[in-house]
């Protein structure tokens, strides 16, 4: 019986913790978004999707770390992802790293040029990040591709950025 009684705790603070995430998820505001700057000095970088917020809420029980998470993240719900489009973007990467990341210097050295509002910035001690831009060239998302392989890259940017008006 006592297992019983322990097992029901357990899931009773699972739902509560699960009911308070939901509460705060709909107190967050769109005016209470975090830029992409604060976010990465706040250590959320690349696409954060709410859903990794829900799940980082269950494995740590600091509320001021999950409120941040929430801030900075993207709905992820597929219709409101697959339509997000950009009018271009920077490949920022440091020069002296590029050495270890051969899939993203051939995608420099092969594909860049079919993305001509592609801009490639070398910054030092940079990793390898996608900053992609609105129409006024402002930063609206920023993507760690670390691990991207050249093709996903590719695919992500055809799907992402729109393409210019004399393609």
């Amino acid at each position: 019986m006592r297992k019983r009684e322990m097992e029901m705790a357990r899931a009773w603070s699972k739902m509560m913790m699960m009911v308070m995430i939901l509460m705060l998820t709909s107190t967050i505001s769109a005016k209470e978004q975090l830029s992409t700057k604060e976010c990465e000095d706040l250590g959320f970088t690349g696409l954060a999707l709410c859903s990794d917020c829900h799940s980082l809420s269950e494995y740590v029980k600091d509320q001021e770390l999950v409120s941040e998470c929430l801030k900075c993240c993207a709905d992820d719900s597929e219709d409101s992802m697959s339509k997000v489009t950009y009018s271009g973007a920077i490949l920022e990467v440091c020069m002296r790293k590029l050495v270890f990341y051969p899939e993203i210097v051939g995608f420099i050295e092969e594909e860049k040029q079919n993305f001509p509002t592609l801009k490639v910035e070398y910054v030092f001690n940079s990793p390898p990040k996608l900053i992609m831009l609105d129409g006024d060239d402002e930063r609206k998302e920023t993507i760690r591709i670390d691990n991207w392989k050249r093709e996903h890259l590719l695919q992500y940017m055809r799907e992402k950025v729109k393409p210019t008006s004399s393609s």
